[in-house]
């Protein structure tokens, strides 16, 4: 069970508690490009940015597309090791509100995408290997596909590229079916 301000034991030095382990399904994303995802602070996968990013242009601007169950809060944070180590950096605080309607996947791909879209003179996709991939860019690894990289790289709507896993879901959802117990 969670302590008294909601966070759990640590399943990992980098999954610090509920919130980061909420989140990390889709802000794992985060990690395959240039922008720090907080390690090297306390709150990794919590905390997102860049030092060219402006954090109250970034927050607002994801906080308008009116995702569910999450809150982005402007900040400034500075790593202690990992990605722009004792370098200020611009971005947001990922603040969970509701983890039954919270969908970290599509917000993970908005928070890169919205990053992509505002400062693509400085964004970069991490270059390879990731983990033991060496032939493929990291964030189609982490994506399973490269069609979300794509997506974003051609200008995408979030709503396009979330309506584009729907059909595939749906006949995941269905084909599972007979393989739940319970």
């Amino acid at each position: 069970m969670g302590d008294s301000d909601g966070r759990c034991g640590m399943s990992s030095p980098n999954m610090r508690g509920a919130v980061s382990a909420a989140a990390f399904p889709g802000v794992g994303q985060v990690e395959c490009t240039q922008l720090s995802e907080g390690r090297g602070t306390t709150r990794p996968f919590e905390l997102f940015g860049a030092p060219y990013v402006v954090p109250e242009g970034y927050a607002r601007q994801l906080n308008s597309i009116g995702f569910p169950g999450v809150y982005f809060r402007a900040c400034v944070f500075q790593p202690t090791f990992q990605k722009h180590a004792r370098v200020s950096c611009g971005g947001v605080q990922i603040h969970v509100t509701n983890r039954e309607e919270f969908e970290p996947v599509i917000v993970g791909v908005a928070m890169v995408k919205t990053v992509y879209d505002m400062y693509r003179e400085h964004f970069r996709w991490k270059d390879p290997p990731y983990e033991y991939v060496y032939d493929r860019n990291p964030f189609d690894v982490i994506a399973g596909t490269n069609k979300v990289r794509e997506a974003i790289e051609q200008g995408s709507s979030i709503e396009t590229i979330n309506e584009s896993w729907r059909a595939p879901l749906a006949e995941f959802k269905q084909k599972r079916e007979t393989y739940l117990l319970y």
